[in-house]
């Protein structure tokens, strides 16, 4: 009894802490969410579903929400399968020199504020020959292009940067991963005639596993954010015509653009629905028994 006392002891700050900082501003939204707030009056007028009525009808959320499924797919993709590689090039038994430079290289995109980021890259992509790409697309006698002025291009060049800045990260992780794994069991496989890729798809990919699932949940929940880059790096916060939309840019536009905080408060539980749904399929699907070593 006493053991318990002692642990009680301890937790309870930071139990009541979570409570009032997190756990009590999520019911509260769940309760703006039913009201017409417009964030100036202290009265909340209680106004049911219609937020959510209001919402589900509005064609901008359902741009928003198919935005979130290219990027829920794209971003993790591309992202793990790219860090994957890299960790596994620079690992131990690749033999790569200098392999621990290369993860710093790596890791100095995730150091930067994703506002530096967002505005490095609006150098980048430029839509006249001062931007990067486009300037060197002139040199070779080709058109400028519009990265984040065309509808078709505008959303592939937000997740381009997105992969950019989180890649390194993985690579770091995984190549922790990666350097956990004993070494005979590289040895033994090489001793059996299996090449390299044959040892990264029957030895590393099954025993990293478990990485690769956290990693997966969260670049979705990253990809159900995106607000920062998409507010820095788009035309009109979410253009051209909402190619490049979330719903964390839409949150924020209704609350602070027009002061509609409880048609905001909706969007955002409909978004914390999203992302909990997510986690728990994607924990669900990957499941699997524990490879032991």
């Amino acid at each position: 009894m006493r053991r318990h006392g002692f642990v009680a002891g301890f937790l309870a700050l930071p139990v009541i802490l979570y409570a009032v900082f997190v756990i009590s501003p999520y019911v509260q939204a769940f309760q703006i969410a039913l009201t017409d707030w417009r964030g100036v009056s202290a009265n909340l007028n209680f106004v049911g579903l219609d937020n959510f009525q209001r919402m589900f009808g509005n064609d901008t959320f359902w741009q928003a929400v198919r935005n979130h499924a290219v990027l829920l797919v794209t971003l993790p993709l591309v992202t793990i399968a790219l860090a994957l590689v890299f960790a596994y090039l620079l690992g131990d038994s690749a033999g790569t020199p200098g392999a621990r430079y290369y993860r710093v290289i790596f890791f100095l995109p995730q150091v930067l504020a994703v506002a530096v980021v967002g505005v490095l890259f609006k150098a980048v992509y430029r839509p006249d020959g001062s931007g990067v790409l486009n300037g060197a697309l002139g040199k070779l006698g080709v058109e400028p292009v519009g990265w984040l002025t065309d509808q078709n291009l505008a959303l592939w060049s937000i997740i381009a940067v997105m992969v950019w800045q989180a890649v390194g990260f993985y690579v770091v992780l995984f190549s922790a991963g990666m350097a956990a794994i004993p070494k005979d069991v590289f040895e033994a496989a090489a001793l059996d005639g299996a090449g390299r890729l044959r040892m990264f798809f029957s030895i590393t990919l099954p025993l990293v596993w478990d990485t690769v699932q956290v990693a997966w949940v969260y670049l979705g929940i990253a990809a159900f954010d995106g607000f920062a880059l998409v507010n820095v790096l788009s035309v009109e916060q979410g253009g051209p015509d909402g190619a490049t939309t979330v719903l964390a840019t839409e949150i924020y536009k209704n609350a602070f653009s027009y002061s509609r905080f409880g048609y905001a408060s909706a969007m955002g539980v409909a978004l914390f629905f999203l992302t909990i749904t997510f986690a728990a399929l994607t924990m669900r699907v990957t499941r699997r028994q524990k490879v032991v070593y």
